[in-house]
């Protein structure tokens, strides 16, 4: 079996695995691995490495060159995400024997997590009046949603009505598992105002929850757009995307129930670590939670020498 497809046939294998991983990928994701894969395309015909085979050397020259160029180490790492997974489905089409990526060490990304909004600066800035208008109560229920709820931008993006229910939403999140999601009674009242304003807007025979002036799906550039219009015109000295609101949902969660299993439940985190990490929780509470809590933990009176 070759280790590599054909001289001439990546391209397409390429076009066949971008359209495979728009079936369960994000948008945003598919957009990123086209881009990711179109580098290595470009590289390769830049270098006339057609013929070269995709192996664990050709891949590290094509990385190296990368970072020589200055890309950051985090889309360094995206990359060579991208290449694995392209890997992987060469390999499920007998095109590859193994993966050459797992032979390159990725590089080192920095934790560079958003800071989460101070609670009482963004209690204020959700309470800041706004002009009434269609579009700002529906940039206010998003908002609130967003807050409430810890949603990641593609889970509010796809939101239908049908996901909505009186307490609570149904999301599809990473790996399209869905989970549901407890709505506060803040964000509950601003989707109320919002779905009353909704009619006047959404085209007919429309599912989207959340939809623009011309009555279609808002998309995710849209969204993110709309929530810098009104952090500037609640005067939020800040910066807020999405993913910043989903952060200090996290926080000030953990800050205030110290339950990290929920907190990871509510984000829809496979693993645990990934929790940790994401709401920068503290080691050493960590550390007294567990030698509170663990019965082959608990401290004694005196430490043993």
């Amino acid at each position: 079996m070759a280790d590599h497809p054909p001289t001439g046939k990546l391209e397409g294998e390429v076009a066949e695995f971008l359209e495979e991983l728009g079936q369960t990928a994000s948008p945003a994701t598919l957009d990123a691995y086209r881009r990711d894969l179109g580098a290595l395309l470009a590289y390769r015909a830049e270098q006339g490495l057609e013929a070269t085979p995709l192996d664990s050397n050709s891949i590290r020259r094509f990385l190296a060159s990368e970072r020589a160029r200055g890309l950051a180490p985090r889309s360094l790492q995206r990359r060579r995400a991208a290449l694995s997974r392209f890997c992987e489905h060469q390999i499920k089409h007998q095109r590859l024997t193994h993966n050459p990526v797992t032979l390159n060490r990725g590089p080192r990304t920095p934790r560079d997590l958003p800071k989460p909004v101070d609670v009482d600066q963004l209690a204020r800035f959700l309470d800041t009046p706004h002009d009434g208008s269609p579009l700002s109560v529906r940039d206010q229920a998003m908002l609130e949603l967003l807050y409430s709820s810890g949603l990641r931008l593609a889970e509010l993006a796809a939101l239908d009505l049908s996901d909505l229910q009186s307490q609570r939403v149904r999301v599809v999140g990473k790996g399209s598992k869905p989970r549901q999601v407890p709505v506060g009674r803040r964000a509950r009242e601003a989707l109320q105002v919002w779905l009353a304003l909704r009619i006047t807007l959404a085209a007919e025979g429309e599912t989207a929850l959340f939809v623009g002036q011309q009555g279609k799906r808002l998309g995710h550039r849209a969204i993110q757009s709309r929530l810098v219009t009104q952090a500037r015109r609640r005067g939020l000295p800040e910066h807020l995307h999405p993913h910043r609101l989903r952060h200090s949902f996290a926080s000030h969660l953990l800050e205030s129930s110290q339950d990290l299993r929920a907190v990871q439940e509510l984000l829809g985190h496979a693993n645990l670590s990934t929790t940790q990490v994401y709401t920068r929780l503290d080691w050493q509470h960590l550390a007294q939670s567990y030698d509170q809590a663990h019965p082959r933990a608990k401290r004694k009176d005196r430490d043993l020498s």
